[in-house]
Formats: C-alpha cells, sequence, structure tokens
C-alpha cells in the first residue's frame, strides 16, 4: 500500500470519527440539561416563596410603609424605633428564654425516650405510636386541649386540688412566667415525638457489637447509655439541636393560643414572631417596622446556626 493510500485511509476515518463526534455532543449536552429540568419546578418554587419574599422584606425594612401605602426610605429609623420599643426587648428576652430552656430538652429527652422504645415487640410499637400522636395534631388544637386542662378550674388544678398539694388555684394561664414555662412545656409535649424518631433512626446505625461489649465490661444501663449510646448519635444531636432551635425561637402557636391572641397579660408573654404577626397585619398595619423586626430576627437565627456549626466541627476534630 503506497503512502498516498494511506493518507487517504487515514483522512477519511478521521472524518468518520470526527462526524461522530458532532452526533454525539448535542446527546450529551441534553444530558447536561436534564438534571436542570427536573430541578426547575423546585427552584421555581424557592424563588417565588422565598428568595423574592425576602428580598420584598429586606426593602420594607428600610421604608415607612404600612398595609395601604408603599412608603418612603427612610433608612435605618425602624431600627432605631426597634431598639427603643420595650415591647422588642420583651419579646427578644421571651424568645431567647424559650429556646435555652427548651433546646436543652428537645435534645436530650427524645434520646432517651428513643433509648427506651428501641425494641421490636408489638408493644414498643404502641407506644411509639401513642408518643408520636403530638406530632400529627394541630398546633392550635394541641393549644386549645391544654388551655382547658391549665384553667383555673381545668383538669390539672382540679387534680391538685383533690391531692391537697395547693390551697388556691395555680394562675397556668395569668402569671407571666408560669404561662411561659406552660407554653414550653407543651412545646417539648409536641416535639418529642418527631425527635424520637429521628433518634431511632439514629440508634439503628450503631454497631451492635458496641454494646455486646459494653456488657462484657460489666457495664450497667447508664454506664452504656453515656458511653456508647451518646457518642454513636452525637452528630444527630447536633443536629436536632440545631432544629429544634429554630423552632423554639420562632414559637407561635403554642402562645397565641394560650394567651388567646393578646400575649398575655400586658402583652408580657409576647415572642418575635408575634411582634412581627401584630405589626405587619391589620388595617394599621406597619409593614416596613415588621419587616426590621423580621430582619433583626433573621440575623440572630443565622447567628446562632453558624455558632452550633462552628461548635460541631471543633467538636469533631478534638
Amino acid at each position: 500500500m503506497t503512502v498516498s493510500a494511506q493518507h487517504k485511509i487515514s483522512l477519511r476515518w478521521g472524518r468518520r470519527r470526527l462526524h461522530r463526534e458532532e452526533e454525539a455532543a448535542p446527546a450529551t449536552h441534553r444530558w447536561r440539561v436534564t438534571p436542570w429540568l427536573f430541578l426547575l419546578p423546585a427552584l421555581v418554587v424557592i424563588v417565588v416563596l422565598v428568595l423574592l419574599p425576602f428580598l420584598n422584606t429586606l426593602r420594607l425594612a428600610f421604608t415607612d410603609s404600612t398595609l395601604l401605602r408603599s412608603g418612603e426610605f427612610t433608612g435605618w429609623e425602624n431600627f432605631r424605633r426597634m431598639f427603643a420599643d420595650e415591647r422588642f426587648g420583651t419579646a427578644l428576652l421571651n424568645s431567647t428564654l424559650y429556646t435555652v430552656c427548651v433546646v436543652p430538652l428537645m435534645v436530650a429527652l427524645p434520646l432517651v425516650l428513643a433509648s427506651l422504645l428501641a425494641g421490636t415487640g408489638r408493644l414498643m410499637g404502641l407506644f411509639r405510636t401513642t408518643m408520636y400522636l403530638p406530632v400529627i395534631m394541630s398546633p392550635v388544637v394541641v393549644g386549645l386541649i391544654w388551655t382547658n386542662m391549665l384553667d383555673k378550674r381545668g383538669l390539672v388544678n382540679e387534680l391538685l386540688a383533690t391531692l391537697k398539694a395547693v390551697a388556691e388555684p395555680v394562675p397556668f394561664l395569668t402569671d407571666r412566667w408560669l404561662l411561659l414555662f406552660s407554653a414550653m412545656f407543651v412545646t417539648v409535649w409536641m416535639g418529642l415525638g418527631y425527635y424520637m424518631v429521628i433518634y431511632l433512626a439514629a440508634l439503628a446505625n450503631i454497631d451492635p457489637s458496641l454494646y455486646d461489649a459494653a456488657a462484657m465490661d460489666g457495664a450497667g444501663p447508664v454506664r452504656t447509655f453515656l458511653n456508647v449510646t451518646v457518642p454513636g448519635v452525637r452528630s444527630t444531636m447536633g443536629l436536632i439541636g440545631v432544629l429544634s432551635s429554630v423552632a423554639a425561637f420562632r414559637v407561635f402557636g403554642e402562645i397565641y393560643v394560650l394567651t388567646n391572641g393578646t400575649g398575655g397579660v400586658g402583652g408580657g408573654d409576647i415572642t418575635m414572631t408575634m411582634l412581627i404577626q401584630r405589626e405587619g397585619t391589620g388595617l394599621q398595619a406597619r409593614t416596613g417596622y415588621a419587616g426590621a423586626i423580621s430582619l433583626v430576627m433573621f440575623v440572630i437565627l443565622g447567628g446562632l446556626l453558624i455558632a452550633q456549626l462552628v461548635l460541631q466541627r471543633k467538636q469533631r476534630t478534638s
């Protein structure tokens, strides 16, 4: 075969290879676009229902807009007014106290409950179902139930009076601090089952040989729980800490129902979300001021989440 013939054959194969690559290019391009087509509906929902409202709230925070008036740019006036507002200080204190008290309970109690109900028997399944029932109940229904139970003539006070534990009805719904702690109790009661299920999934991933080794070493239930169970679900504890922190600081339904929407006597139990709702709704709504409060709440929650993530990373590296 001559050199010219070999050259012609190589040119022919080169053209065929180039033609095949040109045919495959559109298919590769389609494969790159296809995943984004599946994500497009979710992205549209996020942009329309999350990103755009957030940007609008950010804009409103620097205006004096109301429900019926778009308002004008006022700079930092809303924030200066907010930090001088006594109601904002009360709401910030209540939401912070709510988070500090509720989060440790939400991290610890569901773990203990999941450890006790980690069996596979029918009775264990019944107990798990019973503990999960409050999760699927409406916060309004739960609030109404506990409002009736904690009333001066409710079941709790009647039971305490029958046991001669109190001389007068306990003001669960009228005293500022008792009302706040009563709402915390309702929040914990509602969230136990939800976080218990998360812990049950985490407990299933712990190597059973670790429990066998602890039993051979003579470890009791408490020591096994502290040395095997807790380290095995440490990352899950961090996740639940983050989720419960956000939920506790944003609490609304429990306080709203227990106080009948008033925020307690003199508004002493109002929370951040209740203050935003009060300022941002109604014919007299000050949407600009409510936007400023929402922005401050967003910054606080963002800082809280970042602090928890940094703490978790330090614990993993140590």
